[in-house]
């Protein structure tokens, strides 16, 4: 064969491997993009629609799945040989859900509709897995936004969310806002029952803080005695507003908000949002808002916010002692979609904290879950993180409700920790 033969065929050689559709490459831990020091490890896969997750003291994991696999919508995972792979699954419960929560010797978990909870031994062992206490049951579920997160405080409190249903309370086919909105009544709230009172209903239950149109991350923070939430901001301004909005509006508003609660405090959906850019309070347009109007005076601000449509689905406050000192007490975030305006997403964020409050700009600290380029993809999105969870020894676990995935992340004292990329 003549040389002009072999440079065609070195030429067509890239056109060929990229013909057609290509099969993504399975990303696994080590895809994973954390800061210098750290280690992800992929320890499981197919669990299922992985949602929220806590680790006991032994290490044993307990996941609870969004839909039942195999019959069962909780499972206890264990590395029975320690060799730092998942290589047992238990399941027990028969119910979807979100929540799960493991505080004072019991595991508190959720369905969409009731919250649970199971007697744990001293090695945090589920003691009677087909017989758990119902503590609330009747939560309302309307086939949109229906999960119930949950956080157990210290005084044997649970903290359910019951999310709004309508995007943005309008009346139906306008751009409308009802005014007052008739969900506040029953959604768009934290609400509050007994941790330790079987058979509560909603007439048992505290509203305690409302105005909040999705909640799916949020955690009791030990150090500040109070809870805080991630709130998932509404949708589209331009359809029924396109003399004030356009649709880059829609893809950069409103901001996703974290906001520290306490017994009363209102967010103030639907008739305000929070705009990051501006960094002010904003009079929805549904309520007379043109994108200029400033609102909310009564409404709490957020304590920290992020670009529209990131999707916060887990909250973390960091207690352990392996990460180096700046991660202390400051908060993880699994965002489990991604923003349209940074073309980034499927990521942990960090927020620094200090004395309570937010001490410096939220940092990607793990990030490529996705396993694609989210501006121009090369194939599916691969793992969503959706929970958080803290080890014994301080590592952090991610679950993926899309594969069924959990992440180990580590880190080895001794090695240099990356500056990490900040945004605003």
């Amino acid at each position: 064969m003549n040389k002009s033969f072999f440079w065609l065929a070195a030429a067509l050689a890239p056109l060929c491997l990229t013909a057609g559709p290509q099969k993504p490459k399975k990303i696994d831990g080590s895809d994973v993009k954390v800061p210098a020091g750290f280690t992800a490890k992929l320890i499981a896969e197919d669990v299922g629609a992985a949602r929220h997750m806590v680790v006991s003291k032994t290490g044993d994991i307990y996941v609870k799945l969004a839909k039942v696999k195999d019959g069962k919508g909780i499972y206890r995972l264990r590395d029975t040989d320690k060799d730092g792979l998942i290589d047992e699954r238990t399941g027990f419960g028969d119910y979807p859900g979100t929540g799960i929560y493991l505080k004072n010797g019991y595991l508190y978990t959720s369905s969409n509709t009731s919250v649970y909870r199971y007697k744990l031994n001293a090695s945090e062992e589920v003691m009677a897995p087909d017989q758990p206490e119902m503590l609330v049951s009747g939560l309302l579920a309307k086939g949109r936004d229906e999960s119930k997160s949950i956080a157990v405080d210290n005084q044997n409190n649970v903290y359910v969310n019951v999310a709004s249903w309508s995007d943005a309370c309008r009346e139906q086919g306008t751009g409308k806002g009802m005014m007052p909105c008739p969900l506040l009544d029953s959604a768009a709230a934290i609400w509050r029952f007994k941790a330790n009172v079987t058979g509560q209903t909603y007439a048992n239950g505290i509203r305690f803080a409302s105005g909040l149109k999705n909640v799916v991350g949020l955690d009791w923070n030990t150090k500040t005695n109070s809870l805080f939430v991630m709130q998932h901001g509404r949708g589209k301004f331009h359809d029924f507003y396109p003399q004030y909005y356009t649709p880059k509006h829609s893809e950069e508003l409103p901001a996703e908000t974290m906001y520290e609660v306490r017994e009363g405090d209102d967010a103030g959906w639907p008739y305000i949002y929070y705009d990051h850019k501006q960094k002010k309070k904003m009079l929805a347009p549904e309520y007379g808002g043109d994108g200029k109007k400033t609102a909310g005076e009564k409404a709490i601000n957020p304590v920290a916010a992020f670009p529209a449509h990131l999707g916060p689905n887990g909250l973390l406050f960091y207690t352990g002692t392996m990460f180096p000192e700046k991660y202390r007490n400051g908060a993880f975030i699994a965002f489990h979609s991604q923003s349209p305006e940074l073309h980034k997403g499927y990521l942990v964020a960090f927020v620094p904290f200090k004395n309570g409050k937010p001490s410096g700009e939220w940092e990607i600290f793990a990030d490529n879950f996705a396993g694609t380029d989210l501006v121009k993809p090369t194939g599916p999105v691969q793992h969503r993180p959706c929970g958080l969870a803290q080890g014994p020894d301080g590592s952090l676990y991610v679950s993926d409700d899309m594969n069924g995935a959990i992440f180990r992340i580590s880190y080895q004292p001794g090695k240099p920790t990356a500056a990490l990329p900040k945004k605003k």
